[in-house]
């Protein structure tokens, strides 16, 4: 039977339905609450919570199918694409999940019946072996015992340096927390038998088997003083590549010959006829149309920053690839509808977001067109001044890096002009630029180990202070019993009225209080369904178990509600106004003010700005009723409340109804009646990457202080403009348009002093062997003017030599040589002649320099004893 993708997704549903696990839908790529992942690179990503024991699972058996993008970090396959025959950016993963139902035999049973099974994949067994965690003797005797594998076909995998837990088949979720061993599952693409010494041997079979499946035990956590505690309730995470499985059951030896591939490769090869075999180009640019076009499904715009920057790092390199192919026209947007039309069930999010995908590739390739020809030109310039025929690694990284112009061109165009590259300067850029990045990985990841202990209960709605318990302590992360004065912690109490860090509101702060302590709340985070309480202790001690009060600082809590409701004003403000295509991109909710991002590609003009303030001042003074209630998540849709498309929601939902103004999902703090903002003003707006602006905004208090300063201001400008109310604007318009006519003035005055100098210095010309010379000492001469007196000298002696020296704070010196004058001398060359004789600062090419002279007693006789030797070295290289 031939299995198209398509076949393979549906049937694998099938199996598990029927083992009674959930299908579940996979996660977006990009989990906005996971900050430590970029994008979504295994189908365990959504289910993080769970396994760190934040949160409590809906269903204890679970299969799904994820979209995953592996381009940084661990994960990280950007590089092996078009190399391997089976590595990917973008790639679909299908897996099925167990938290604490099913563990190690059902897992592995599972997957055998899957796989081998006449009645479902029917893979051959002879063709498959396992590698097993060599300390796991479990899984080896299931595999041995009850699938009833041949010992020689399963490969215990060692630990590294007789380590303990550092073997490939022990897997790791970071530095400290959940952990198990793992068995992969492989498939022998050889007739032969298998060879001994696999694990030694990896990398010369790694074309001979393909990994089909790894099946990961979570059974112990990593805690922070390296010991590994093993858990109360065990899970199973296992993940299997589509195109991997599609491989092997459509009988083809690569990836790229699968159906899906198949039909996008075949689009690219009418694009334009290649004439010799470039199947890593043409691999390349068929795996990045579909990462591309998902990243951009997901609401990711090409940037030069976070997530933006690696999708355009990918559109770019599939462009390069193109232009190697010898496509010169854009084409890139144009593989879109092919692949909406290969991804079958897994294509709803590409067609509803076509149009959007096309034009920004389209406009991508537009401008990457145009960093081509700007890193070109730069790339032509460093060449041409290069020392020993070496060209810096610096320079070779800022192309990369900053324009986005790729190495391997570099390399190409340097190798063409006899320039080799400083390897080992380029290797300590992109190390710099990696361990750069992997700090601000670390320091977004911060993993605590929660024990067993009750769910937060968050009170803080409607209730500012509450008694509760405390029920952990952590200092430096690690759990402990108890905390006294001036250290630092964290803590996690049964009920709490502070809100935790979300949705871009800030954590509240406040204090924490027994009899015996006081515990000052800087902020509060949220792990799964746990409120951390993050502060110090001013007084005293807590201690875990101690009944204590929490107690949120209602000044601030107020502040950040007015900002909080006035932001979902905004929001509604900008999609009346602008348009409906306004989606939210991002937000920051403090005391002080609010920032939010929004999709738009233009910035707004005044009167955009004025309509919406307006708009939302308007709701403010009605003084309208805010409503909160909870409803299902499936019922919020149907109703088209707004929601972030990137979030993940719970199966019931809050709503802030805001009347027919604003209705969106939000789980945070509000106030209770829109006059209480009082007053909302917008400071500025601008730019923030490709296609995201951002409004800073300010209500109640910082915006009568921002009026109140632009109330002083004006009456400051009516004082120096001895303007009224009436005629200010006039009177200013007035003074512009006054000062418009002064400078058009100055610069007819400034074009003819300009003439005048340049005349009286074409008075110095003298003849050199045909060739006109002009060597003049000025004094206290504007600079900028200089460059002006050289061009119309230069109109007028089309051969000619130009030394001007003005003396003043600073002793300018400009030399201009024609271009047509076959002089072996050099401009640059000359100024350097001349700081022998006078020292000073400066250089520039063979047809211009220009430089500063230092202040010399005699520096008149000097710069005389310049002009003869000058002269000399003229008559000398004519």
């Amino acid at each position: 039977m031939y299995y198209t993708t398509e076949n393979i997704r549906q049937k694998f549903f099938e199996f598990f339905k029927k083992k009674n696990h959930k299908i579940y839908p996979g996660s977006s790529l990009t989990i906005n609450d996971d900050p430590s992942l970029l994008f979504t690179n295994a189908g365990m990503n959504q289910f993080k919570n769970i396994f760190l024991g934040y949160q409590t699972p809906k269903y204890k058996k679970i299969a799904s199918l994820q979209h995953c993008l592996r381009t940084g970090g661990k994960h990280n396959d950007l590089n092996n694409v078009g190399h391997t025959s089976r590595h990917h950016t973008f790639f679909e993963m299908l897996g099925n999940f167990s938290f604490g139902s099913y563990f190690k035999e059902k897992a592995i049973t599972y997957a055998w019946e899957l796989l081998t099974s006449k009645k479902w994949f029917n893979i051959n067994a002879e063709k498959i072996l396992v590698t097993v965690y060599a300390n796991d003797y479990e899984t080896y005797k299931i595999w041995k015992n009850i699938i009833g594998i041949a010992k020689d076909k399963i490969i215990l995998m060692q630990d590294k340096k007789k380590k303990l837990y550092t073997s490939e088949n022990f897997w790791m979720m970071g530095k400290y927390g959940v952990c198990g061993p793992c068995t992969e599952i492989f498939y022998d693409q050889c007739k032969n038998n298998i060879q001994k010494n696999f694990q030694k041997n990896k990398k010369k079979y790694k074309n001979r088997f393909i990994e089909i499946w790894n099946i990961v035990f979570i059974e112990y956590n990593k805690l922070p003083n390296n010991t590994f505690q093993k858990l109360k309730t065990p899970s199973v995470d296992t993940g299997m590549g589509l195109e991997r499985i599609a491989t092997i059951l459509q009988n083809v030896k690569s990836n790229y010959e699968i159906d899906i591939f198949k039909k996008i490769i075949q689009k690219i090869k009418t694009l334009k006829t290649i004439k010799k075999k470039n199947d890593r180009a043409i691999q390349v640019i068929a795996d990045h149309i579909r990462s591309s076009a998902f990243i951009i499904a997901n609401n990711v715009l090409p940037s030069n920053e976070h997530r933006g920057y690696i999708l355009r790092k990918i559109i770019r390199r599939a462009i390069r690839y193109g232009r190697s192919l010898g496509i010169k026209k854009c084409f890139f947007y144009k593989l879109v509808p092919i692949l909406i039309k290969v991804m079958g069930s897994s294509n709803a999010i590409l067609i509803n977001k076509q149009k959007k995908i096309e034009n920004i590739l389209k406009n991508e390739e537009i401008n990457f067109s145009q960093t081509l020809k700007k890193g070109l030109k730069i790339l032509n310039k460093e060449i041409k001044n290069t020392k020993n025929k070496i060209l810096d690694g610096k320079i070779v990284f800022y192309l990369y890096d900053t324009l986005g112009f790729p190495i391997d061109l570099t390399k190409n165009i340097c190798l063409e002009n006899n320039i080799k590259i400083d390897n080992d300067g380029l290797k300590k850029q992109i190390e710099k630029n990696k361990s750069s990045i992997k700090k601000k990985m670390i320091t977004n990841q911060e993993i605590i180990i929660i024990p067993n202990i009750k769910q937060t209960k968050f009170a803080g709605y409607n209730i500012f202070k509450t008694k509760s318990i405390v029920q952990s302590i952590y200092r430096e992360n690690t759990l402990t019993k108890k905390i006294k004065k001036n250290e630092k912690g964290k803590i996690i109490i049964e009920k709490t009225p502070f809100y935790a860090e979300s949705g871009g509101q800030i954590g509240d702060s406040g204090k924490i209080y027994s009899k015996n302590g006081i515990f000052k709340v800087y902020n509060t985070k949220k792990y799964g369904n746990f409120f951390i309480h993050i502060g110090k202790i001013k007084s005293g001690k807590i201690k875990t178990h101690d009944k204590i009060i929490a107690e949120i600082n209602i000044k601030k809590r107020k502040l950040i509600e007015k900002n909080h409701t006035s932001i979902h004003l905004l929001h509604s403000g900008l999609r009346k106004i602008l348009g409906k295509h306004i989606s939210q991109k991002g937000s920051l909710i403090n005391d002080k003010k609010i920032r939010f991002d929004f999709s738009h590609y233009k910035p707004l003009t005044l009167k955009q700005i004025y309509k919406i303030e307006k708009f939302v001042n308007n709701i403010i003074h009605k003084n309208i009723k805010i409503k909160s209630f909870f409803i299902k998540f499936k019922e919020a849709k149907e109703k088209k409340i707004r929601f972030l498309p990137n979030k993940i929601y719970k199966k019931k939902v809050r709503v802030i109804s805001i009347k027919n103004f604003s209705n969106e999902l939000c789980g945070g703090t509000h106030v209770k009646k829109t006059g209480k903002i009082i007053i909302f003003k917008i400071l500025h707006e601008k730019n923030v990457s490709s296609g995201i602006r951002r409004i800073k905004a300010v209500t109640y208090k910082e915006a009568l202080k921002k009026n109140f300063k632009t109330e002083k201001k004006i009456q400051k400008l009516k004082q120096i403009t001895k303007s009224k109310n009436s005629n200010l604007i006039q009177k200013i318009k007035n003074i512009i348009q006054y000062q418009k006519k002064i400078l058009k003035e100055n610069k007819e005055i400034q074009k003819k002093y300009i003439l005048l100098i340049a005349k009286k210095i074409s008075n110095n010309d003298i003849k050199i062997c045909k060739i006109h010379f002009i060597f003049k000492i000025l004094k206290n001469e504007e600079i900028k003017y200089f460059r002006s007196i050289i061009d119309i000298l230069q109109k007028k002696f089309p051969s000619i030599i130009i030394i001007l020296i003005n003396i003043s704070k600073k002793n300018y010196l400009i030399i201009k040589i024609s271009k047509n004058l076959p002089l072996k001398i050099k401009a640059n060359r000359m100024i350097k002649k001349i700081f022998k004789i006078i020292p000073g600062k400066g250089g520039g090419n063979k047809y211009i320099s220009e430089g500063i002279l230092n202040s010399e007693k005699n520096l008149i006789n000097k710069i005389h004893k310049v002009k003869k030797k000058i002269i000399k070295m003229v008559k000398k290289n004519k």
